[in-house]
């Protein structure tokens, strides 16, 4: 028996899932690719199988899986391939596995981060989206199998290395003031306001400082990930909208900070590569080397912060509501949010008609309580449906 940790990837093709496998490949004697999952790039998918050797891998449908299994077949690996989101939540919490990776964009990856929780497993969260539809839920199922959750998003990791250990018992009862969760401001932070509706998905997906797929791209540049974000760590430090602060920080040089009561304000500091808060998460309690460059202040030079423009980025402004709302309504947000992103990425709709499209669905819908997972996809099914409705009356 191996005394390797053995890893689930789930999204391996994308970028976190790359940079997670980055650092598996640097540490071959603590970690072993158990599980790769993708969906759309398949090429890249039988790649990684090739590198890496994983006992399982999954694809959206049967069909795929059949040709993924014969390639594999073909050239020797015995890689067993599976299907759909069974075959998602089976490697999640498969008895072998020690760690899941969660990094599926969106609401795909709900249930099988919920199945790797509900399995007691160490789970590194990079999928937002699992917190922001089902908070209440998820965390529920965390305190009661006893799974260790640990942020991946480079601003949550942050918060979570200047936190005390102890946190969980309230904020106010380990002095902190407030989180600052720091923000970039992506590609637009400068553009005048008259020009955002002519903005391009290729402009918008062009972030200054991170290499990210498209999807999150286009949130980061309307700071609607900012707003998910704000969300996620309500649910995991236990904080009250009014608690955080999102501050822009054009570097992205320091990734969050949180105030304590006695004036300290403490900050995690590194280059923008995902590896760092991967690194950090794998390993945890311990620290291991990323491949990530000692971050050199003498280039750095000097650290800019300024207040985000609501005008200027109304998704933030909507993320905050939702979450001061609660129940259905984040829900909702991120449901809505990811109709119009696919949208605008297809040019059907203009960038700033993202914001308009969530400002009417979440303002004609009443809220629910949350308090199963199946209204959790009801809840999301129905925010999609509004939002169709939406581009049928007003898309290109």
């Amino acid at each position: 028996m191996s005394n390797l940790q053995q890893i689930t990837v789930l999204g391996a093709t994308g970028s976190v899932g790359l940079s997670t496998l980055d650092v598996i490949a640097r540490h071959p004697e603590r970690y072993q690719v158990f599980a790769l999952t993708g969906f759309s790039r398949l090429t890249e998918l039988l790649a990684l199988c090739v590198r890496h050797k994983p006992q399982f891998a999954v694809v959206p449908t049967t069909e795929i899986a059949r040709t993924l299994q014969a390639d594999l077949q073909a050239i020797g690996l015995d890689t067993r391939v599976l299907a759909g989101e069974g075959g998602l939540c089976e490697v999640s919490a498969h008895p072998q596995v020690d760690t899941v990776l969660a990094a599926i964009v969106g609401a795909a990856g709900l249930r099988p981060t919920l199945a790797a929780v509900e399995a007691g497993k160490k789970v590194l969260l990079a999928n937002k989206e699992a917190l922001v539809m089902s908070g209440a839920l998820f965390m529920q199922a965390v305190r009661h199998s006893g799974s260790v959750l640990l942020p991946i998003d480079s601003e949550h990791n942050a918060i979570f290395q200047c936190l005390p250990g102890h946190y969980a018992n309230g904020l106010a009862g380990v002095g902190v003031r407030r989180i600052l969760l720091t923000a970039s401001g992506g590609p637009f932070r400068e553009t005048p306001l008259s020009d955002l509706a002519g903005v391009s998905p290729e402009q918008a997906c062009a972030h200054p400082n991170w290499s990210m797929g498209r999807k999150i791209s286009v949130d980061s540049a309307s700071m609607m990930n900012k707003g998910l974000e704000l969300i996620e760590a309500c649910w995991l430090f236990d904080a009250r909208p009014e608690q955080i602060e999102v501050v822009i920080h054009p570097q992205s040089v320091i990734h969050s900070m949180v105030d304590y009561v006695d004036g300290s304000v403490l900050a995690q500091l590194g280059n923008p590569d995902m590896r760092t808060p991967i690194a950090h998460a794998l390993a945890w309690p311990e620290r291991i080397d990323s491949g990530v460059a000692p971050l050199d202040l003498f280039t750095v030079a000097r650290l800019d912060f300024h207040a985000p423009d609501e005008l200027r980025f109304p998704c933030l402004r909507l993320a905050r509501q939702a979450a001061e709302t609660g129940d259905s309504a984040p829900a909702m947000l991120n449901a809505v949010n990811e109709v119009a992103v696919a949208a605008f990425l297809d040019r059907r709709i203009r960038y700033p008609e993202i914001a308009s499209m969530i400002d009417e669905v979440l303002n004609r819908e009443p809220v629910v309580s949350m308090d199963e997972l199946d209204v959790v996809f009801a809840v999301d099914a129905k925010a999609r449906t509004l939002a169709e409705q939406w581009l049928g009356r007003n898309g290109r």
